[in-house]
């Protein structure tokens, strides 16, 4: 537990480097803004999100990592009553966690309040690596409650939760990345993972589309449960990412953490 953080932002940064520069080498759109303007205000409200989960770590202070540490102390938790593998709890953890996920990014389309905070995320307006990590602040908060609930209720050990904490960052990064890759390779990734092009079709303007494609890391949840769209209607050349009424303000960073609170 105590290198949680070094392993989390090495795994972090060391992906972030590697889809923003293949990203750059293999782009699948053109950028319609500036990048630095872009990424200024993403990684500001990446800064944000990380002081907000210090915070909470200092208030609770458990986080998930730390959640997974106390259940197993104190004998809280399903696997904490069962005698199941290492790799059998592993595997269950992540698709019991990675599930909860998707359900959750599926009602914070469907309810109003929580979509308030969730279009923060959607209003970029060129979907790249930076956009994995643009989450409003509060959004950030009360998912990482949700995982902290779900992880008292499991009891999966700490590395269960650390490989899926760093599952789920990077799957994200790679599905955000604007990365043009083979049509045969996305074919098959696409059968377990969330790949560029199948998660570019929830980031369209329209609402049929962008009401599609909850999954994070897995891609099984959205074919299970019929939310999966393989392609957008325009194709990935002509579609529009971002949200219908909006301009270059998503790229300023005060504008983006006060949408939640403004009108549209």
């Amino acid at each position: 537990m105590e290198y949680e953080i070094p392993i989390r932002f090495a795994a972090f940064l060391g992906l972030i480097v590697f889809f923003a520069s293949a990203e750059t080498a293999l782009p699948r759109r053109p950028r319609l803004l500036s990048r630095m303007s872009r990424w200024r205000t993403n990684l500001c409200i990446t800064i944000l999100n990380t002081l907000t989960l210090r915070l909470m770590a200092a208030v609770m202070p458990l986080l998930a990592i730390g959640a997974a540490w106390d259940a197993q102390k104190q004998g809280w938790g399903l696997f904490n009553t069962l005698e199941l593998y290492a790799w059998v709890e592993l595997i269950i953890c992540i698709l019991v966690l990675d599930f909860a996920i998707w359900a959750q990014h599926l009602v914070t389309h469907k309810v109003p309040l929580l979509w308030r905070l969730h279009r923060v995320h959607h209003a970029d307006r060129d979907m790249d690596v930076t956009t994995a990590v643009r989450f409003h602040p509060v959004e950030i908060a009360l998912s990482m409650l949700l995982k902290i609930g779900l992880v008292y209720l499991l009891g999966p050990s700490v590395l269960a939760v650390l490989v899926f904490e760093v599952l789920l960052n990077g799957t994200a990064l790679f599905n955000h990345a604007n990365l043009k890759l083979p049509l045969a390779l996305d074919a098959v990734l696409r059968r377990v993972l969330v790949t560029p092009d199948m998660h570019r079709v929830h980031h369209s303007v329209h609402r049929h589309e962008h009401d599609s494609n909850y999954g994070f890391a897995l891609s099984i949840w959205d074919r299970m449960l019929g939310t999966y769209v393989a392609q957008p209607d325009q194709g990935h050349d002509q579609m529009t990412v971002g949200l219908e009424w909006q301009d270059d303000r998503p790229a300023h960073l005060r504008w983006s953490l006060m949408l939640p609170f403004q009108r549209k």
